[in-house]
């Protein structure tokens, strides 16, 4: 009776399930890491270590999180995660924006636009729905498999974290940052609130440009002299906003440009001579004669009549002025452009500042025939006027670059009116110098924060909603001057510290103070409160001071902040600006940026363009440990490339990985690392061969985490586990994995090997692909003094010193003669001269040092060539040259017959009587 010699091998065993199941298993693991606590055991088992503090950038409380975000908290996840396991206690404390319009649009939505509502109600209804968002948000987080602080994040509606902001905002007054003053700013007549920089979006705005003629009044003598009849003389502007017209207080030149006065028909035109003949093209006229021309300086405080007001338009000079479009003629409304404004603020504070358009956006009674009108249909109606009165010198289509809120998508309008400012030219010296103590990565940053530094003068801080921080400022009754010192900040501070920011609509300014103040103007004793609130970007800037500077698990300045490349002008800077006004130097040690996520054909995603991939149906559908690969395949400082098709490649990738880590687990189902682990003399060459590479992959890997390269850490992990491990050191071990004894020397060392790479490789990708990291971790037997709880609990292993150059460079002699030779077995399949490898005979012919070299490894080239037998012959002539100079190989059936138990052929069948059909080898083994 034949014995079934396959129960005699050692062939593998594991529960390790080959499909992943990741969307059923995951919840179960975030579940069980909440139910222990992982977050803080970690915390506790890294208390002492040197501490690294990423500190997390706070999402807007208001939706689901979208592949952006998803992005963004898997590249902190591995960060955070890297950190705890390479020697740092590395805290993450989650926090989230959850004041500003956004949320109150929503909360009006809610009770009704029209509802009359007390500002403490309508907050309340804020209040909800931001934290119904956090709490949605916190749930997709750790379904990312974030680890953090979930339990208690940071809030900015927190009574603490509204009070320091208040503390904050209080030392930046008393050191003269904070004023109040009448200044354009972005407007947005949509949500009737004044928008800071960082929240303007730019598109295309088509719209028509307009160039109109504006009779000279008064020309100092200038144009007249040069042959000019006033009554008929004109100064042509050129403008694409025609609904500013009624606000034209003054006509700016560029004081060293030559402007020429230009004759045609019977009208005089003074234009810029740069621009003289495409002015003349845009208004059709052809025949025109030029005679002279004169500086823009000379023509300073001449005046024009407005085209359609009794109004005079002052002639002025300003270094602003461009001849890259137009006329050379910039019509100047100071009440509807930064640079208008500072030029006559700054240089004729005789000319008035003029708003003719309310907070709604509609003209008022100073805007004349337009008042009622949107600024739209204003546009038109003016446009149509100017034409019957003959001020309409040409009119065409332009389109151009125009900034929309970001919230709202709306044009928005440049308005002066009184705001709370920062000043930042009352430091910006010193955030310069701030940013270039920060590392940048990439380096490029700091250029960019550097120059959005320089081009802004102020920040605009006040808001005119109700969500949000109040303005700590108070208002005496009598005079109207403004109050803020320490004495108040401080009331307002405490009160907030009790009763959050609520606090202040519900006292009146007397229950707020400190008895007995007073206005240091007048000596009034009340007072009234500020109204606005401050911008979202000072709640955000200010987390520095309101989370890092006050948790005791945390440390102020952050080791890192980690956004998207768009906040240089939002978070980065925001943060940057208060910290330098309070403490002198950057929140932040170092500052690295990803890029947007856009389509697999780099589209931005869009649900009319049906290319968005939502987090949740790629977790759903994959697992979260598939989307954090994308994240770590990705080359995240540029734009990172997301599709259905990618995802499928990425798991793909994922069942690879995954079924290298079964293989050895199926493997390790008797090893005991702890008694059956061999020493490094008893571990055969393949063996530290495959170690060396494991030890290559560790230093890689770890100089990758330490630079936030993950990209490099996926392409290492996954080129070691196909190209070292499946297609050739796993490959090759098999026979001694299966057909050697149990416990012999050979297979021991075998499993030596192999424990130590799974178990370092999941060390290794643990911050990657967590989840099932922590799988592997509980198949994996350990030994004493490694932490079984998860992978995260111990440290990633360090490279060492390796091999010798000399013993890598014999292996890779080898792997060219295996690749030569594995080529040649594919040629003898096809034509049929052989099946399965192990059939084969391979004959190698070759001369000199390569024979020598052959000769010397003889006895490993068998198991290394996946074959029964390897014959070496002096020589040149074979079947097959491949890659390796002077080598030829010959493919043959194998001499002597096929072993029942290991497959090889071999000319020891049959030598035993007990079991006849086995080789000696594996007759040794079942004697044993």
């Amino acid at each position: 009776m034949s014995q079934d010699y396959n129960k005699t091998m050692n062939l593998p065993q594991t529960e390790f399930s080959m499909r992943a199941a990741l969307p059923k298993k995951e919840p179960k693991m975030v579940e069980e890491w909440q139910t222990s606590d992982q977050y803080h055991k970690l915390m506790e088992k890294n208390a002492g270590k040197p501490l690294y503090v990423l500190h997390d950038g706070p999402p807007y409380a208001n939706g689901d999180i979208h592949m952006g975000t998803a992005l963004n908290k898997v590249l902190k996840d591995i960060i955070v995660r890297s950190k705890n396991m390479t020697g740092f206690r590395s805290p993450y404390v989650p926090g989230w924006d959850t004041h500003g319009l956004p949320i109150e649009l929503k909360a009006l939505k809610k009770v009704g636009l029209g509802a009359d509502i007390s500002p403490v109600e309508l907050r309340r209804h804020c209040k909800e729905f931001a934290l119904s968002y956090v709490d949605s948000q916190r749930e997709q987080f750790k379904r990312l498999g974030s680890l953090g602080d979930f339990s208690d994040p940071y809030l900015t509606l927190k009574p603490e974290f509204e009070a320091r902001q208040i503390e904050i905002f209080g030392e930046m007054a008393k050191k003269g940052y904070i004023y109040k003053g009448l200044k354009p700013v972005y407007w947005c007549p949509h949500d009737v609130t004044a928008l800071a920089e960082a929240e303007i979006e730019y598109a295309d705005d088509p719209c028509y440009s307009i160039y109109v003629k504006f009779l000279v009044k008064d020309d100092k003598g200038v144009l007249t002299g040069l042959g000019a009849d006033l009554s008929k003389t004109y100064v042509i502007i050129w403008t694409t906003t025609t609904w500013t017209l009624p606000a034209n207080v003054a006509i700016c030149a560029g004081p060293d440009f030559d402007y020429s006065l230009v004759k045609a028909g019977e009208e005089y035109y003074v234009v810029a001579t740069e621009l003289v003949e495409s002015t003349m093209k845009a208004g059709h006229i052809e025949s025109y004669e030029i005679l002279g021309s004169c500086k823009g300086k000379d023509l300073e405080y001449g005046t024009c009549y407005h085209p359609f007001l009794d109004r005079e338009s002052m002639l002025i000079v300003g270094d602003h002025v461009t001849l890259e479009t137009g006329t050379g003629f910039v019509h100047t409304a100071p009440g509807h452009g930064a640079e208008d404004f500072d030029v006559c603020v700054n240089h004729y504070p005789e000319i008035p500042v003029i708003v003719p358009v309310d907070d709604h956006g509609r003209m008022t009674e100073e805007a004349g025939f337009s008042a009622g009108l949107t600024t739209d249909e204003a546009n038109k109606v003016i446009a149509k006027h100017l034409e019957e009165s003959g001020h309409l010198f040409a009119t065409m289509k332009f389109t151009h670059q125009y900034p929309h809120c970001w919230r709202c998508k709306q044009p928005i309008l440049f308005r002066a009116t009184e705001q709370w400012f920062c000043s930042i030219d009352g430091f910006k010296k010193e955030a310069i110098d701030a940013v270039k103590q920060v590392e940048w990565i990439p380096g490029w940053g700091e250029d960019r924060m550097i120059s959005m530094i320089q081009d802004r003068n102020d920040w605009c801080i006040s808001r005119q909603r109700n969500w949000g921080v109040p303005i700590p400022i108070f208002y005496c009754k009598q005079c109207g001057a403004y109050h803020i010192d320490d004495s108040t900040i401080k009331a307002v501070a405490d009160l907030f510290r009790k009763e959050g920011s609520d606090g202040w609509y519900l006292h009146e300014a007397s229950e707020i103070l400190p008895a007995g103040t007073k206005c240091p103007k007048c000596g009034c004793t009340e007072f009234t409160k500020e109204t606005d609130i401050m911008d979202v970007w000072f709640d955000s800037g200010v987390t520095h001071a309101a989370v890092l500077d006050q948790r005791p698990d945390l440390k102020w300045p952050a080791d890192l902040y980690l956004e998207g490349a768009d906040q240089y002008r939002g978070w980065f800077q925001s943060s940057l600006l208060t910290s330098v006004a309070w403490r002198g130097i950057a929140p932040y040690k170092a500052v690295c940026t990803h890029g947007w996520v856009v389509d697999g054909e780099g589209r931005k995603q869009s649900k009319s363009l049906g290319n968005v991939n939502a987090p949740s149906e790629v977790i759903d559908e994959y697992g979260a440990d598939i989307l954090r690969l994308w994240v770590a395949s990705s080359d995240y400082h540029s734009d990172v490339r997301v599709s259905t098709d990618i995802i499928k490649q990425l798991a793909e990738v994922y069942r690879k990985i995954r079924n290298t880590a079964r293989y050895i687990l199926g493997n390790l189902y008797d090893f005991n690392p702890d008694t059956d682990s061999v020493s490094d003399d008893q571990l055969t060459e393949l063996d530290r061969w495959a170690l060396d590479r494991l030890n290559s992959l560790t230093e890689k890997v770890r100089a990758a985490y330490d630079r936030f390269e993950f990209h490099i850490v996926y392409h290492a992990v996954h080129n070691f586990c196909t190209v070292d491990m499946s297609n050739f050191y796993l490959d090759v071990l098999k026979d001694r994995l299966y057909s050697e004894a149990a416990d012999s020397v050979e297979r021991r060392a075998a499993q030596t090997a192999i424990y130590r790479i799974l178990r370092d490789l999941t060390l290794l990708f643990a911050p990657v692909i967590p989840f099932t990291s922590e799988e592997i971790w509980s198949y994996l037997p350990l030994e004493k003094g490694m932490d079984k709880t998860a992978p995260v609990f111990n440290e990633m292993p360090t490279a060492h010193a390796g091999e010798s150059e000399a013993f890598m460079a014999k292996w890779d002699r080898i792997h060219a003669l295996r690749d030569d030779v594995n080529k040649a077995l594919e040629l003898a399949r096809t034509a049929k001269v052989i099946g399965k490898s192990l059939e084969a005979k391979v004959i190698l012919s070759c001369e000199g040092e390569l024979l020598d070299f052959v000769g010397s490894v003889k006895e490993t080239l068998p198991m290394v060539f996946i074959v029964s037998q390897v014959e070496i012959k002096e020589g040149a002539e074979g079947d097959f040259a491949g890659d390796v100079a002077g080598l030829k190989v010959t493919v043959a059936k194998a001499d002597g017959q096929k072993c029942e138990r290991c497959w090889i052929y071999s000319d020891t069948v049959g030598q035993c009587a007990e079991h006849p059909t086995l080789c000696a080898r594996c007759a040794k083994v079942l004697g044993k």
